[in-house]
């Protein structure tokens, strides 16, 4: 009788076990992994392979989002497509949330200042463009002569480089940037129907200077450069110039309820 209860509470801790949902595991090692850290701070290589290995074993039936959602319905005749970001969790050390971007829906060219960024594209099919700053180069803010961008005759540039230009098709690995390498600018732009799953480390706060900055690209031949080595011209295609932009017209990131499994915050 005593071995049989006793089989009988192994069952219920199995059973208590399997009942930890992915998300949970996901909030409880970010709690940890992002515990020591801080703006500019990147978590431990062992941090880092620990949330990868949560993610990329994450797929939609893990957050109960699927393709033929509302979300996803294009309405617009014209400008970006709306975007919905579901809301997982949030504290000062980090976020985790969902986009939901309908077909041709697009994240334009921003930043993630101070940041350590894991993106794992749940379904769909998404093109992303990602580009590191290059700061041993330096510009002049005047325009070439058959430069035409500027309407002043002048513009602040900073010269970036091509980190990632490709499509992507889930499943796949978990993308991760960093705050100085990675493609800590990037732009996400849905070919098919796409969930992403989110985390930043730490989230953005506009209070300490970790708000959302968006970028138009210029062509490296657009403006001068300094530095006279950049200018074989397999070497060009793979340089731009950024210039800080306010938030693009027409971009529109709405909330909604999250419905998936809950998150104790512990």
């Amino acid at each position: 009788m005593g071995m049989e209860k006793m089989s009988g509470e192994r069952k219920k801790r199995r059973t208590r076990q399997k009942k930890v949902t992915a998300v949970q595991k996901l909030y409880d090692a970010c709690k940890d992994v992002f515990a020591d850290c801080g703006p500019g701070v990147v978590p431990p290589a062992e941090g880092i392979e620990r949330l990868k290995d949560i993610l990329n074993g994450m797929t939609e039936l893990d957050v109960s989002v699927r393709p033929n959602m509302p979300y996803f319905r294009v309405k617009e005749t014209g400008g970006y497509p709306k975007i919905t970001y579901l809301h997982l969790s949030e504290c000062e050390k980090f976020s985790i949330g969902i986009f939901l971007l309908p077909p041709a829906g697009v994240l334009p060219l921003h930043n993630h200042p101070q940041m350590t960024v894991f993106s794992k594209l749940l379904f769909g099919t998404m093109h992303i463009k990602a580009y590191d700053w290059v700061d041993e180069v330096s510009s002049s803010s005047t325009p070439k002569a058959d430069s035409s961008d500027s309407e002043t005759g002048t513009v602040s540039v900073r010269l970036a480089k091509l980190k990632v230009n490709s499509d992507f098709t889930a499943p796949c690995n978990t993308s991760i940037l960093y705050p100085t390498d990675g493609g800590n600018m990037h732009c996400f732009t849905a070919i098919t129907p796409c969930a992403v799953l989110d985390v930043l480390g730490p989230p953005y706060c506009d209070p300490e200077g970790r708000h959302c900055q968006y970028y138009r690209t210029h062509p490296f031949t657009s403006f001068s450069a300094d530095d006279t080595q950049l200018h074989d011209d397999e070497k060009i295609k793979e340089y731009v110039w950024l210039e800080e932009i306010d938030k693009p017209a027409g971009l529109s990131v709405i909330g909604a309820m999250y419905n998936g499994p809950k998150i104790v915050e512990k």
